[in-house]
């Protein structure tokens, strides 16, 4: 959690939300990168924090796939 949290160390807060039911906060960085805090019931139904950081995908190559194929028949 640490990690996470640490990442917006420095960084510029574009946008935050909430849920309805105040279960997920989602912040979202200049950069495009959005951390999650959400709260998850274990299986003994006690609140657990739970943090993720989502990095936008890496770009996809500009260009076409090339596929070939024999004519055997």
């Amino acid at each position: 959690m640490a990690e996470a949290v640490g990442q917006l160390r420095d960084r510029t807060v574009h946008d935050v939300l909430i849920r309805s039911d105040c279960r997920q906060l989602r912040i979202t960085l200049d950069d495009g990168q959005i951390l999650l805090v959400s709260v998850l019931l274990d299986g003994a139904g006690k609140p657990r924090l739970d943090l993720d950081l989502l990095r936008a995908a890496e770009e996809v190559p500009h260009g076409q796939l090339e596929v070939r194929f024999d004519g055997g028949e």
